[in-house]
């Protein structure tokens, strides 16, 4: 199956898909969304022959968030699709306002398609904070969300937060398939993994596309591992109470020094792709395409599933000595293009639409993880 590409650079798969199947009752199917993406719930309506629910959101004056659904969701199966972006305070009430909203009107069912979880990278104990996305899972179920569709989750285990079932989607199906189709010369190429923590996924897309590795050791910045939970923090200490010293007896934790910045991995006269989750602050990236560069590489590319891209990342990257870089639109990016021409779109609403095609009809998710290219 052959990408299609528009005037704008993105890369859309062909219009029909498996969704389009007419044994699919759509009668009791509501799809309905919030402000963060309504380009992407079209897309997939539209794919399933649907017509988008009457569902407005909107803030009033003091920024509270008002929900108001036109179309009646008694008995009906409801699908939210609201994904994360830069506002992800406002995407995150609209989606629980929407899902409780459903819950009272008695919706037989309520199932969040959430492209990109918000606070995924929160996923961890850091110093004395908490795991946020432990707190949101909680929210979403207590909103009277009962399913979660959501693609490629910064650490897979956030799924056991939830007390519903998740559906954690692939879309390297359609970055592999963007290599092998939208690369001069793929075979050439190898693939790196921009620090030790992402080698794992890096490893994935080399045996799948039978390519070299390459891994950049010695970041500067420090990966999630090696940043300081402050369980090691000292007791404070006061002149005017006694305390006895916890550290008698027990070893010094040593101090991590990172070696200086190096490439594990040959890439002089090849194609560099490097691959990624999450594109948002882009720094490490542009530090890591400069080394690349200065190794030898004659192409850089950059692949990721999610394209937040915040603050002044497309500034940096149009002028990096980056070549291309490739994201899918779970999150809507089209400001980021005006200002950086580099910047290309894969469309996965055809995954989004299957999926909810299988989960409405009740029929098994496993051959989305198998193929999920969705021959027509």
């Amino acid at each position: 199956m052959l990408l299609q590409r528009n005037k704008l650079g993105s890369v859309r798969p062909p219009k029909r898909c498996r969704s389009d199947m007419d044994n699919t009752s759509t009668s009791d199917i509501v799809i309905i969304n919030g402000n963060s993406h309504p380009d992407l719930a079209n897309m997939v309506a539209e794919r399933m022959g649907l017509k988008n629910g009457g569902c407005s959101v909107f803030h009033k004056s003091n920024r509270e968030t008002i929900v108001e659904i036109s179309d009646s969701v008694r008995g009906k199966d409801i699908y939210i699709i609201q994904t994360g972006t830069k506002d992800a305070n406002n995407n995150i009430m609209e989606l629980l306002i929407m899902a409780y909203a459903c819950k009272t009107s008695s919706a037989r069912s309520i199932v969040g398609v959430i492209p990109y979880l918000p606070y995924s990278k929160q996923c961890k104990m850091r110093k004395r904070g908490c795991i946020v996305s432990k707190l949101l899972a909680k929210m979403m179920c207590t909103s009277g969300l009962t399913h979660i569709i959501t693609m490629d989750l910064h650490q897979k285990e956030i799924q056991g937060f939830f007390d519903i079932p998740v559906d954690n989607l692939r879309a390297s199906p359609f970055l592999l398939q963007y290599i092998q189709e939208s690369i001069p010369e793929y075979r050439n190429s190898v693939i790196v993994a921009r620090n030790p923590g992402v080698a794992k996924k890096a490893n994935s897309y080399a045996e799948r596309l039978r390519l070299g590795l390459a891994v950049i050791h010695g970041e500067q910045k420090e990966a999630e591992s090696d940043e300081v939970d402050g369980r090691y923090s000292p007791p404070p200490t006061s002149s005017r109470t006694r305390t006895t010293s916890v550290s008698v007896g027990v070893p010094e934790h040593p101090v991590k020094v990172k070696p200086p910045l190096t490439i594990v991995g040959d890439v002089n006269g090849r194609i560099a792709i490097m691959v990624d989750d999450l594109i948002d602050d882009v720094e490490s990236f542009v530090a890591a395409a400069e080394m690349l560069k200065d190794n030898g590489a004659c192409k850089i590319y950059v692949l990721a599933t999610h394209g937040l891209l915040s603050s002044d990342a497309p500034r940096l990257l149009e002028e990096s000595v980056i070549d291309e870089i490739v994201v899918t639109n779970t999150i809507p990016h089209e400001v980021q293009k005006l200002q950086c021409n580099k910047i290309k779109t894969i469309d996965i609403s055809i995954l989004i639409a299957e999926a909810i095609r299988r989960i409405h009809n009740k029929e098994s998710m496993s051959y989305l993880f198998r193929n999920v290219t969705l021959e027509d």
